[in-house]
């Protein structure tokens, strides 16, 4: 659905975006995810057809972005949600998309079977009269899915799609793009929020101007190693030397009677492990992993900056 190589843009110099590469399915829900001033906000707008890269490719529904005519297409076969939708507010709900449906060129009775259909999958089609102008931001949102969704894109496109909701309308927002994912459509979402990919996301990739790791949410999370913590009855200096000696351990951390051991797989090695301590002398009284966030990941790889 998505091919990009070596993407990049620059603006007077700067360099916002730096050697993309990425691949997104179709059907999946890819997260794109840094802090503000990343790149992802450029990376949608060149995807999308919206900017030119400074260099690289990218293939969108097999089409080229940087093809006049190809881009011209995939302009009208994606929908955009902006982190800050703007509406007409002085208009209805429905015409509002109505006017959307018409600069797609569509068709007055497939425009209407549309509107219906998305007002009522995101709960507003008893509001469809009403003027947008008295809408919370979280109806707000509600209704720019509906509208980028209206000529039935393959591909969407979603920037922070939850920033500055309150967590009820967040929740609203997140349940509306559970439900766009249930009728096939392939979602790009960027994000800085950790909570939300963890949620949403099929797959994702950290960014921060250039792609720094990318998986999916349990695979990054494994990507720097797992822990496991042994209790002992009593510790020794046989022990230690012992799990220093052992190539599947990364590292062995002592804090009391307990070790803290960096494993590559620990389904294949705490056997190994767990024989050379009491081999060595040592009783256990309870092995366990010690799971790694996603936000401990994204902090080794951005260097600390969640927003």
């Amino acid at each position: 659905m998505i091919e990009a190589r070596g993407l990049t843009r620059t603006f007077n110099g700067f360099t916002a975006v730096d050697s993309v590469d990425m691949r997104v399915g179709e059907g999946e829900i890819f997260g794109l995810l840094g802090p503000n001033g990343a790149g992802k906000t450029t990376t949608i707008r060149m995807l999308a057809c919206l900017i030119k890269p400074s260099k690289g490719t990218a293939y969108v529904c097999g089409m080229d972005v940087l093809s006049p005519d190809e881009a011209s297409k995939i302009r009208g076969m994606v929908g955009i949600l902006t982190e800050n939708p703007g509406f007409y507010d002085g208009l209805s709900v429905y015409k509002n998309l109505r006017f959307y449906a018409d600069l797609y060129h569509m068709g007055r009775q497939k425009a209407n079977r549309n509107i219906e259909h998305y007002l009522r999958l995101f709960g507003l089609w008893s509001l469809r009269n009403s003027p947008v102008a008295g809408f919370s931001r979280g109806m707000r949102q509600k209704l720019a899915l509906a509208r980028c969704l209206i000529h039935e894109p393959r591909l969407l496109f979603m920037d922070e799609p939850t920033s500055g909701l309150d967590p009820e309308s967040a929740r609203i927002v997140r349940d509306s793009i559970r439900s766009i994912r249930k009728e096939g459509r392939t979602i790009l979402l960027c994000t800085h929020n950790l909570d939300e990919v963890e949620r949403l996301c099929d797959r994702i990739a950290i960014m921060n101007r250039r792609i720094l790791g990318a998986g999916t949410p349990q695979r990054l999370k494994y990507s720097f190693g797992r822990k496991i913590i042994i209790r002992l009855e009593r510790m020794s200096d046989r022990i230690l030397s012992i799990l220093d000696g052992m190539d599947s351990v990364r590292f062995v951390e002592k804090e009391g009677n307990s070790l803290v051991l960096e494993v590559e797989d620990p389904e294949s090695d705490n056997a190994d492990i767990i024989y050379n301590i009491v081999k060595a002398g040592g009783r256990i009284q309870f092995v366990s992993e010690l799971g790694t966030s996603l936000e401990d990941v994204y902090m080794k790889l951005v260097g600390g900056r969640l927003a």
